[in-house]
Formats: structure tokens, sequence, C-alpha cells
């Protein structure tokens, strides 16, 4: 007779174990059990039926029971939670939660796959009102949507800036909705560093969504949010996407041990400190490669490779654990914005020296149609060059360039295993020296001290201070917009007008994008000039960063106009 596996929870971490386990193995006995009405489902695409863009939420659903039996002969029981491991007797307390009956499941192997809960905090008035929602799954989304339909919603507010907050936001937007995003820190998306997130914060007002950020959420009431500044946001709907917390209930009145994270501890097989008992997905704490700490990770790609890795244990088939870096992408509304492994903040609380590249070269040859800037911004430890982490923002494939770091990251790379990377190459889909060996060769010459930059959070200090600032960029580009106390020489006029420029204090060049006043800083520098350092991120890279700030707050502008083509 076959293993008896028990898995409780479905979707990403779960399904996918029951799937394994099948093509392991004929003749074992395989049964999920999921508290919903829906055993699997695209959770990542639940906030697109708001929109439309999944026009029915029917389809979310991925497999239903029947279909598991039939096709895998896998039983899923839906309706149904696990309330208590009896770990001696190897057996789990079900309940039916249709019919509150109760009874006892005896198992071989037992694998946790719970999830992890939408936190709601309890200390904001009016949290439990009938208009504030969660989404976790296609209930919840049905709920949500049904709610706006029929109460004729024209005032949405979503409380919290991370992806699903985000994609929430956005596709009540498209969906016609006077759209807020409260987010208590000062930018949206944690995964991306202050100056790149500003790219996200303009494509978001561009778009309509009014965006408050620094700023929490105090009271709700029937028609408004009110906020600890005092402020009040229209609401007639309330989506709370503050983050989520590992579900791990179950684990703890089991006594299986729990982690310095607050999710449930597993080895590198995934293993609870029961022999017996395995857990994936986001209820777990994962070991992160870079920071050689355990973290907490909730996407769905990590839980399908931790899922197939348990069940393989189980019938010892080895699995080498490398640790996780936290790749994602998501959409707001015309860019996509990718990252993997650490930024910057991330690097800091870890401690490890780094350095960075900011740079923003045509995401394909410039004379294509849709060839777009891309920004990019590679960070990297020093002295070694090691690869940590990189962020892209643009109109074009930034998953192609961050699924290429990911990959090097993976395998310990550094910027010269990246300078010489090929890479496919047409006009219509990249260029011949591709973003990534781009910000490769940046690196470098940064890492070997062949010239020196200054990051595009400090600009405004050195306009503010009178500081030289040089814009190599042609005088048409120059008369569109620039900084206030910028003099403009043109890279192609530099070398017939070196006497305007100073030799006894620091001089900060900067152009569209960088290049450019990349080489007029190696001209310089060729010429005697040892006082040179280039603006990363230039032009563009400015534009992008002063421009939310400067909505919001009303301060004075430091560029004449926002020229962010």
């Amino acid at each position: 007779m076959g293993k008896r596996v028990l898995i409780v929870g479905g979707v990403a971490g779960g399904a996918s174990v029951a799937a394994r386990v099948r093509r392991l193995d004929a003749s074992a006995e395989v049964i999920m059990f999921d508290r919903g009405p829906d055993v699997s489902f695209s959770n990542c695409s639940l906030p697109f039926h708001l929109s439309g863009i999944v026009p029915d939420s029917k389809h979310l659903v991925l497999m239903r029971p029947g279909q598991f039996k039939k096709s895998y002969d896998i039983e899923a029981r839906v309706n149904s939670e696990v309330i208590r491991i009896l770990r001696e007797e190897k057996k789990v307390v079900v309940r039916h939660l249709l019919t509150d009956e109760e009874y006892e499941e005896p198992y071989d192997k037992l694998f946790l796959s719970p999830g992890a809960n939408a936190i709601v905090p309890r200390s904001i008035e009016g949290v439990t009102s009938a208009h504030v929602f969660t989404v976790r799954n296609v209930v919840d989304i049905q709920r949500l949507n049904s709610y706006i339909v029929n109460n004729n919603v024209a005032d949405a507010v979503v409380v919290g800036g991370g992806f699903i907050g985000v994609e929430v936001a956005e596709n009540l937007r498209l969906a016609g909705k006077n759209t807020s995003l409260i987010e208590a820190q000062d930018q949206i998306m944690a995964p991306f560093d202050y100056d790149m997130a500003q790219l996200l914060h303009k494509e978001m007002m561009d778009q309509g969504v009014n965006l408050v950020l620094g700023d929490g959420v105090k009271k709700i009431t029937a028609e408004q949010v009110e906020l600890q500044s005092g402020r009040t946001v229209p609401a007639q709907v309330v989506v709370m996407a503050i983050g989520v917390s590992p579900e791990t209930a179950l684990a703890k009145e089991a006594g299986l041990e729990i982690g310095t994270t607050g999710a449930i501890k597993v080895d590198h097989n995934y293993l609870t400190s029961d022999p017996d008992i395995y857990a994936v997905g986001d209820a777990i704490e994962v070991y992160h490669k870079l920071t050689h700490q355990a973290t907490r990770l909730a996407l769905a790609g990590p839980a399908q490779r931790q899922a197939r890795a348990a069940a393989d244990h189980m019938y010892g088939i080895p699995h080498r654990n490398k640790g996780v870096i936290g790749s994602s992408v998501v959409q707001v509304f015309d860019l996509g914005a990718a990252s993997t492994g650490l930024n910057e903040k991330t690097a800091q609380a870890a401690g490890i020296p780094y350095d960075f590249v900011y740079v923003i070269p045509a995401d394909k040859v410039s004379l294509m149609p849709e060839s777009n800037p891309l920004h990019f911004k590679l960070i990297y430890e020093y002295p070694t060059g090691r690869i940590l982490g990189a962020q892209a923002i643009g109109k074009g494939n930034v998953d192609k360039r961050i699924d290429v770091m990911a990959a090097l990251i993976t395998m310990d790379a550094t910027l010269e295993d990246l300078k010489e990377l090929e890479l496919c190459y047409a006009p219509l889909f990249g260029t011949a020296k591709d973003v990534v060996n781009y910000a490769a060769l940046v690196g470098l010459n940064l890492l070997y001290g062949r010239f020196r930059q200054v990051p595009v959070t400090k600009v405004r200090e050195l306009v503010e201070t009178g500081a030289f600032i040089v814009d190599v960029r042609e005088k048409n580009e120059f008369a569109r917009g620039h900084l206030l106390n910028a003099v403009n020489i043109p890279l192609s006029e530099l070398r017939q007008r070196l006497d305007e420029i100073p030799m006894d204090r620091p001089v900060y060049l900067h152009c569209r994008s960088g290049q450019r006043s990349y080489n007029a800083v190696m001209a310089l520098q060729n010429n005697g000039y040892d006082n040179v350092l280039n603006i990363s991120g230039s032009f563009l890279g400015i534009c992008c960063y002063e421009y939310y700030q400067d909505q919001i707050t009303g301060r004075d502008k430091i560029v004449t106009e926002y020229n962010l083509r």
C-alpha cells in the first residue's frame, strides 16, 4: 500500500506538492484540504478582474476538485479546514465549514501550505466595516467587485503600496474609479530604491491616481478615510493591502518550531521540526542567498520550487537549496518594473559594502518604433564587483534584463562576467551593447576608479549651493528644460571651450542619460582635469526624481521645465 500524503492548502505550494507526489508515486493516496471553495486559482491574477482584463472571475479558478480527481487521482476537499495536528498519532482533525462536521484523517507525511493572511490593523477605527475589503482569494475579489458594481462606487481607496496594493489601485483606475493609494512609508514598492520609485510615483500620478505617501490611516467612515495627518480622502470602498503575515496558527498549536521571522522554520529540504511534516510557501521562512539571513518571501515561483523539492525529498531525490534572491516584476500602467537581489537599503541593512550604477540607455535601437528609455540600476559589492542586485523600470522588456541579472546573481557572477555576457540582438529587440552590458562597463569604470560620479539624490543640494554644473546636451535640448544654474557647453563644443571650465573647484557634468556626459568627463580628465564628476542618471533621472516631490510638496523647482522625453 502506498504512502498516505495529506496537504493543508492548495494554490502554488499545496497543489504543486500534490501534482509532484502523483508524478513520482502512482500508489500514493493524496488528499488536499482547503478552507475556501477553490483549491487551485491564479491568485496573482486576482486584481485584474476589477478592470475586466480578466472578465469573468470563474476564469481565475484553474482546476476544480473533480478535475484533480479525474486527471491526477488527487482528492481535493474544499470548504475543509484542518484545525488541529495530532502529531503523536499522526492524524489531523478536519472541520467541514458548511456542515461543522469534524473528523480525523491519518497521514504518513503531512505538508503544510497554509499561505499568509492579510494584515488588517484593528487599531484603525472602522476597519471592520462592510465596505472594507482584503484581496486574498477568488471569493474576496468577487465580493469586492460585486460591492463596487452594486453600489455604483465612484471613490476608492487602497491602503498599502506593495504589489497587491499597486495592482488593485491600477485596475480600479482602469475601471474608471477615482482612486487614491495611501502608503505610510515615503515610497511605494519597497523592492525599489527611493530614486527609482519616483518613476512609479510619476506614472501613477500621470494616470490619475491620487498618491498619498508618508501618511497612515487613522479612521474609516462610510464616505471617507481620515489620515494621521488629519487629511481626509473620499472613499466609498476601501481595500486593505498593507501586507501579509504567515499563517502559523496550526503549526504553533502543534508545537512546530517557529523561526526568527515569525514564520515556520524549515531545513534545506523544507522539513519542519517534525520529521514527518513539511512546510512550503508563504508560511515559511527561507534562507537569503546574499544576506545569509532568514527571510520571508511571498512569491508563487519560489513556492512552486519549494513544493517540488519537498516532495522529492520524501522520495529520496536530492535537492540543492541555493537560497532566495527575491526576483519580481509588476506592471504600473504603461511601465514595467522589475527587480532582483538587494537594493541599497537592504545592502546597507545587511552591512554589505556596495556601490551602484544608474544608467538610462534605450531599450532598443532608437530608430525602431517604440524605442524608449530604460532606467536601470545595478548594485554591486565593493571591492569584489560581485553582482548584488538590479532594478529596471521602463516601457520595454524590463523582465528580460532582470531575469539575466537574477541568473548571474544565482551563479555568483561579477561585473567582469556581465561585461562579457553574449546576449541576443536585433534592432527591434535591443541594442548591440545591451542595457545590462552597458551597466557592467559603467560599473567597472567606477570600481577601477576611471571616473567618479555623484548620485541624482544629491543634485538639489548641488544646485542650491551654487555648484558648477555643466550640461553637455545640445542647445535646443538645453532650451527645453535645464537645471537652474547649469552652464550649457555641448559635447560638440567642449574641446573648444575648455577655458570656461574651472580646474580649482568640483565640476559636475550631465547630459540626457549619462552617456555624453561620461564622454565629456573622460575628455576633461585627459586634458588634465581631476575635479570632474558625472551625475548618475543625468537630466532624465533628475527630472524623474524631482517631479513627484515638487508636485506634492510645492517646493521650489530646480529645473526650468521637466523634460522627460
